[in-house]
């Protein structure tokens, strides 16, 4: 299903992400996750993408089986690095053929384990530019080509600090081609607010789908802040956190409580869309879904 075709039926969309998986064992486990959450009639699942060829080939594997299998629009994320032009006409005429007719496009980390890494060398240097590119392929069985999906910073892009000239790059994105927005995870829902009048103040008006991601672990909430590179925690969620101690199910539990009343209140001002960030678990969405009371009664529009 084209993502123009979902923002068309589904009055707010709730997407997960899921991350590829690096083994075989770790693969089932994860499918086995997506299955469950079928059942919650997600808008779209997307899949990440690792820099440097990590693990692309599982992202396109696991695209596949999920639409195939589990008849759910699948969105997968391919970004700039390490990409040749070559390389990414390749990828989207292989999605294309497949029947996938959505991408979130993305500028994209550079490599950890990848020594000597030069971004000169990538064929796109920007989020921008892949936009541009996968708005100008021709071969996709829909007239309208690929939906286009692109990130959005509430708290601010690290590699950005001026706000004014960030708004500029994300307004050049959506004018470029892009369908959609899903910003990064954020803890203050004011910080999203914010950031979604600045988008009204600049002209942008697509879609904008919040990213929330529930705390499961004191280790990953640590993990997560390295890899959002800036997200900022509030000192009361940090209190709840610290008030748990080494009690894994508490801080679990706390986690989960304030992703639902973020979610709640979100709601309750009009949110386009809630795209959760599920670290390829299925239980901690499911709980907040039946704490919000939507797990039976919202249609969401699944389907290929």
């Amino acid at each position: 299903m084209h993502i123009q075709d979902v923002f068309e039926r589904c009055t707010t969309t709730f997407s997960f992400e899921f991350f590829p998986p690096k083994s075989e064992a770790a693969a089932e486990a994860l499918y086995q996750s997506i299955a469950e959450l079928k059942a919650l009639k997600p808008s779209f699942v997307s899949v990440t993408y690792g820099a440097g060829g990590s693990t692309r080939q599982r992202t396109h594997d696991l695209v596949i089986r999920v639409r195939n299998e589990l008849g759910v629009t699948t969105v997968p994320h391919l970004t700039c690095v390490c990409h040749s032009e070559q390389d990414i006409r390749e990828i989207l005429g292989r999605y294309a053929s497949e029947g996938v007719t959505n991408i979130l496009a993305l500028g994209g980390d550079p490599p950890r384990d990848l020594a000597g890494y030069n971004k000169a060398d990538d064929a796109f240097q920007h989020a921008v530019d892949l936009v541009k590119y996968i708005r100008e392929f021709r071969g996709h069985a829909d007239e309208r080509g690929f939906g286009i999906g692109v990130a959005g910073f509430p708290e601010g892009h690290p590699a950005t600090p001026n706000r004014l000239l960030e708004m500029d790059y994300l307004k050049a994105k959506v004018d470029s081609g892009a369908d959609y927005i899903v910003t990064q995870l954020f803890f203050n829902n004011a910080d999203f607010y914010d950031f979604r009048e600045r988008c009204e103040l600049a002209g942008v008006t697509v879609p904008i789908l919040a990213g929330i991601m529930p705390i499961t672990s004191a280790k990953g909430m640590k993990r997560m802040a390295e890899l959002a590179a800036g997200s900022r925690y509030p000192a009361k969620l940090l209190r709840a956190i610290g008030r748990c101690g080494d009690d894994a199910a508490a801080v679990k539990r706390v986690g989960v409580h304030w992703a639902t009343e973020q979610c709640r209140d979100l709601l309750d001002n009009q949110i386009r869309g809630i795209h959760f960030y599920t670290l390829n678990q299925s239980v901690a969405t499911r709980e907040i879904y039946a704490n919000l009371g939507v797990s039976d009664s919202v249609a969401l529009g699944g389907g290929q």
